[in-house]
């Protein structure tokens, strides 16, 4: 007789980068469409107070009596909050409450351990994945000690890739005492034009500068990402066949086949 298939661990995966206009939330949503369309089971967490990434799938914020501010400050349970898309996958929303969160956390002792007291529950997902906001707040750090590992989307250009020196430090401090744990799985070029050698030049020294993995192939710049939104939908619902939505597939199938155990690829 064969006996039950072992459950696997979720893998948690914050997407950080406190630079805007990297494709964070683009990501989130593709990645984890992609990853629904692999058979996975998975949760996207939106903990940037703008929303966005509840809004592009589908769901006005302004609607919402309950969000990710309520499992965070208030202590509901998240299975009471999160919702089901067209995507494939499920979603804790945000709302702009989320906005006091970072006072109401600030003197709150554990601060750090409320998201991932939260989500240590949700065993049922096989992928968590984390929106994280435009900052190195307390939302960040959060989310950076509930993660298996952490995503740089970054943008090709070469005042984007400024800050990452900035997110590595935060990295470093929240395994020293918060997450020994969390790994780097690399960056994500986003917002890429093929047709520039500067492009390539700034994931050269990306690379070289931090010792960071580059995750292949990167993401095409392109105004179907844009447009999908709109849709309320990933753009691998809204234009299946694009570069684009292949790009993250892509991705997706290499974070899938990656050994979380083994997957720092930044040289601490």
């Amino acid at each position: 007789m064969i006996g039950p298939v072992p459950a696997t661990k979720t893998r948690v995966l914050a997407v950080a980068n406190q630079k805007g206009g990297v494709a964070k939330t683009t990501t989130v949503a593709s990645l984890g469409a992609a990853l629904a369309e692999l058979g996975q089971r998975v949760l996207l967490v939106d903990l940037d107070p703008q929303a966005c990434l509840t809004f592009s799938l589908g769901i006005d914020p302004e609607d919402l009596e309950l969000s990710v501010h309520h499992v965070l400050t208030k202590g509901m349970d998240a299975t009471e909050v999160i919702l089901e898309t067209d995507d494939g996958v499920d979603l804790l929303p945000a709302t702009i409450e989320l906005a006091r969160a970072e006072a109401d956390l600030l003197t709150r002792t554990g601060r750090e351990y409320v998201l991932k007291g939260a989500l240590e529950e949700l065993d049922e997902y096989d992928w968590i994945l984390l929106d994280c906001p435009p900052s190195l707040g307390v939302l960040t750090v959060a989310a950076l000690t509930a993660a298996d590992g952490v995503l740089i989307p970054l943008q090709c250009e070469t005042l984007s890739h400024r800050g990452v020196g900035q997110l590595l430090d935060t990295v470093h401090d929240v395994r020293r005492f918060t997450n020994r744990d969390l790994k780097v799985w690399g960056v994500l070029p986003t917002l890429y034009d093929g047709r520039t050698n500067h492009a390539r030049a700034v994931l050269d020294n990306i690379s070289e500068t931090y010792e960071l993995e580059v995750l292949e192939p990167p993401i095409p710049k392109s105004i179907r990402f844009a447009e999908a939104p709109a849709a309320g939908r990933s753009i691998l619902s809204t234009t299946r066949t694009h570069r684009g939505a292949a790009a993250y597939r892509e991705v997706a199938k290499a974070l899938s086949d990656r050994d979380v155990e083994t997957a720092d690829v930044a040289k601490s």
